[in-house]
């Protein structure tokens, strides 16, 4: 029988949530002379949340820097933003944390988080991003270093479950290890991520095919800092329904398996469903970012389940992955393998090959042997849902007012800038950049 114990303690500012944004807002807070304690749903060795699983992040620059060259101005990311948007964002907050990305890659560096020197080689050239040296497991190693050495206090396998929205201080409930402790912040900035590890609220976005998406990142975002905001009466952003979805490996794990589940070698070969039929032109878009257009489509297919087929020559073209591809001397057999119709998918290859040869220019067609496929899944990284806040990143209540006392940061309110579609890195930015200005905020505020 569990015995549910009741502490109570005290603080300047409550962070919940142990990923960049959280820790960010919690160094941010401390050096602003603030105490802070910081809690993290995940034990140590999980802690983190998707920054984990991180490697770059998007900044704005008016000429090279020692992490990127080249110049990347404040209108052209907000024009990249608009771009994948289709327009529905607010655009006065995303200019505000834009601006706000031009500082962060140094403040993160002065915080401890070691950045590729553009001469190392290690990751691959880009004016719009900055790479993490060691990627994101290095980055939060970094950031939880620089916070015990200020001072701040971390608490593991803790959860913010209660929260109440006072005048002149915020009660919190967190829970951890089946005792229940009460403090008293004066103010809370909320980063626990989004729901996307929540099975109902899965289902709540995507139906039936939500049994079969795979949870790309920490186990930890259960939406429930995303409830309490609601229940305290906070305003939602954004449209359920709505989410980054990504082709994974079917093989990989079903929660946390991250970016090396990724398959990336779409344009190389043609994807078919289980009955062979293909879902859509491979070669239509071949940048970075096409693997987010068929994470929706495998969710669609029968299953929820895909096959990427290639020949030898678009195997050597496709990236490294994680765990190989299944192989077979014929397309028969290949077929037999991942339980497809032979004959359906001898068809659906002929038909690709012919229309493929008579192209202008022709497009390679797929026949040099042995063949190769991966089976897909529909991943998850975020959903596109969160909480309303202003440009101090408060939380923004349903009669338009500001929370008193009360921030958000990350994912928790990225919907307000990133209601569709997604842009590479920028996860990371608005976390780190809510974060920082989250902090500093809370911090101030709570030393009126």
């Amino acid at each position: 029988m569990s015995v549910t114990m009741e502490t109570a303690s005290g603080v300047d500012v409550l962070v919940a949530g142990g990923a960049a944004a959280g820790l960010c807002a919690a160094v941010a807070a401390r050096r602003a002379g603030a105490s802070v304690r910081l809690v993290e749903a995940a034990p140590r060795a999980f802690r983190g949340g998707n920054t984990r699983h991180a490697r770059n992040f998007r900044i704005a620059h008016d000429g090279p820097a020692p992490w990127v060259p080249d110049t990347y101005g404040e209108d052209e990311f907000l024009a990249d933003l608009l771009r994948v948007t289709e327009g529905d964002t607010d655009q006065a907050l995303a200019r505000l944390l834009i601006h706000a990305s031009t500082g962060i890659a140094p403040w993160l560096a002065d915080n401890g988080v070691r950045l590729q020197p553009l001469d190392s080689g290690v990751l691959p050239y880009s004016r719009r991003t900055v790479f993490l040296l060691g990627g994101g497991k290095a980055m939060t190693n970094a950031l939880y270093a620089t916070a015990a050495a200020l001072g701040v206090t971390v608490s593991y396998g803790s959860e913010l479950v209660g929260l109440r929205i006072g005048p002149d201080a915020c009660a919190a409930e967190i829970a951890q290890d089946g005792t229940t402790e009460h403090v008293t912040a004066k103010t809370v900035v909320v980063a626990t991520g989004g729901d996307q590890a929540d099975p109902e609220a899965l289902r709540a976005h995507f139906g039936e095919a939500a049994e079969r998406i795979v949870v790309r990142g920490t186990p930890y975002a259960t939406g429930r800092g995303l409830r309490l905001l609601h229940d305290a009466g906070a305003s939602p952003m954004g449209e359920t329904g709505r989410g980054h979805l990504v082709a994974v490996d079917a093989r990989g794990p079903h929660v946390d398996g991250g970016i090396v589940t990724r398959i990336t070698g779409i344009p190389y070969g043609i994807v078919v469903d289980r009955t062979g039929r293909r879902l859509a032109d491979e070669r239509a878009d071949t940048r970075r970012t096409h693997y987010a257009q068929w994470g929706p489509r495998i969710a669609a297919c029968p299953g929820q389940i895909a096959y990427l087929i290639l020949d030898q020559e678009g195997l050597r073209r496709t990236a490294p992955t994680a765990l190989p591809p299944v192989t077979a001397p014929t397309l028969a057999e290949l077929a037999r393998r991942l339980g497809i119709d032979p004959v359906a998918l001898e068809a659906t290859l002929g038909e690709f090959n012919e229309a493929a040869l008579a192209r202008q220019p022709a497009t390679r067609p797929i026949r040099v042997t042995p063949f190769a496929a991966w089976p897909l899944l529909p991943g998850v990284t975020f959903t596109h849902v969160g909480i309303a806040v202003d440009g101090a990143m408060r939380v923004v209540m349903r009669d338009g007012s500001p929370a008193a006392r009360v921030y958000a940061a990350g994912s928790i309110m990225a919907a307000n800038v990133l209601r569709r579609g997604y842009l590479a890195g920028l996860g990371v930015t608005l976390a780190a950049v809510s974060g920082r200005i989250a902090g500093e905020k809370a911090a101030r505020h709570a030393a009126d």
